[in-house]
């Protein structure tokens, strides 16, 4: 359990970070290309460190193995780690995960400030569950 908390005391770091970068976003990540690296750089360690949190506690729980990054919410949505609905919608992260690992050329500042951001809130919730759900 040791390793779980560890994992979810990064996540809340690099949340810290990106809650830090979102005054004059789309100003800033247009303009400043060490910002909109460094952004890019905190959203794929964030997304990253939540996928690998999630195969961790399937691991600790002794779940069925998962098939896909995105399969792994979908296995704790189905032991009840995570609420199932949430789980599905949540799963989502693992796409955009893929995304800033292969099209990060292709970001758009107002989808990245506006919308993903505004997502932090579904990974701190992401995190509750599994602390409370995981033990």
């Amino acid at each position: 359990m040791e390793r779980i908390y560890q994992k979810i005391g990064r996540i809340n770091e690099y949340i810290r970070i990106l809650e830090k970068m979102q005054p004059d976003c789309i100003a800033k990540f247009d303009k400043d290309l060490i910002y909109r690296g460094a952004m890019l750089h905190y959203l794929y360690l964030v997304v990253d460190s939540c996928i690998v949190l999630a195969e961790m506690t399937i691991k600790k729980k002794n779940l069925r193995p998962p098939q896909s990054y995105a399969e792994s919410f979908d296995i704790l949505g189905e032991s009840g780690i995570l609420d199932p609905e949430f789980a599905y919608d949540f799963s989502k992260i693992a796409g955009f995960r893929n995304f800033l690992s292969h099209d990060y050329e292709a970001v758009d500042a107002r989808i990245i400030c506006n919308h993903i951001l505004a997502k932090i809130g579904d990974i701190r919730k992401f995190i509750d569950q599994i602390t409370l759900n995981a033990k």
